[in-house]
């Protein structure tokens, strides 16, 4: 029974962060998500972006994504402007998944528009509509373009774990901790919300 009362609190709470958040959960292209697949993605963001530890979200319903963290993604665009950068990662990746994805092929070829798409997502977080759209965005500019290269779950996850891991060689990225909080929620996003 109370295990049944924490279930619907939780329910709760990601209904109201998403109604304070604004989230755009309605598209057409988000109809394939569960409400326990958004609210998995709620608790992500509330327990990694949210303003302090929120170790106990029933309380504090009126939780916010913090502003400063946001602004600080901006300096993760880097990664992908920095045409030496974005050839060092694509290298360590591709170097630590060859003969390990099925679809490296596809991946190889495509690694600097899936970089881009993460990136320039997380960039443009500072402003409310991008926010807003964030699960429209993941889905029309990483999760579709995995899903028609016919990326499997393994694929996917054996690449964002080489995607976020492999920055930490790079001398000249000086940004690993806001790359670490970002990534850390992105990648638990898109693999529960990709459905291969």
């Amino acid at each position: 029974m109370i295990w049944q009362a924490m279930s619907l609190c939780r329910d709760y709470a990601t209904i109201v962060f998403f109604a304070n958040s604004r989230f755009e959960t309605g598209k057409r292209k988000l109809q394939y998500l569960s409400f326990q697949d958004f609210a998995f993605c709620a608790g992500q963001l509330i327990s990694y972006w949210t303003v302090g530890a929120v170790d106990n979200m029933i309380e504090d319903m009126d939780v916010d994504l913090e502003k400063d963290f946001l602004h600080d993604l901006k300096d993760l665009k880097v990664l992908v402007n920095d045409k030496d950068l974005l050839d060092q990662h694509k290298s360590l990746v591709c170097g630590q998944l060859r003969g390990k994805i099925k679809v490296f092929n596809e991946m190889e070829a495509s690694f600097k528009n899936l970089s881009r798409a993460l990136v320039n997502i997380a960039s443009k977080l500072t402003h409310a509509k991008d926010v807003r759209d964030l699960f429209i965005d993941l889905v029309e500019k990483f999760i579709e373009p995995c899903r028609s290269d016919k990326w499997t779950s393994g694929d996917l996850r054996l690449f964002l774990t080489h995607y976020s891991t492999s920055v930490h060689t790079l001398e000249a990225f000086r940004h690993q901790v806001i790359w670490d909080r970002y990534m850390g929620v992105i990648k638990s996003c898109i693999l529960k919300m990709y459905h291969d």
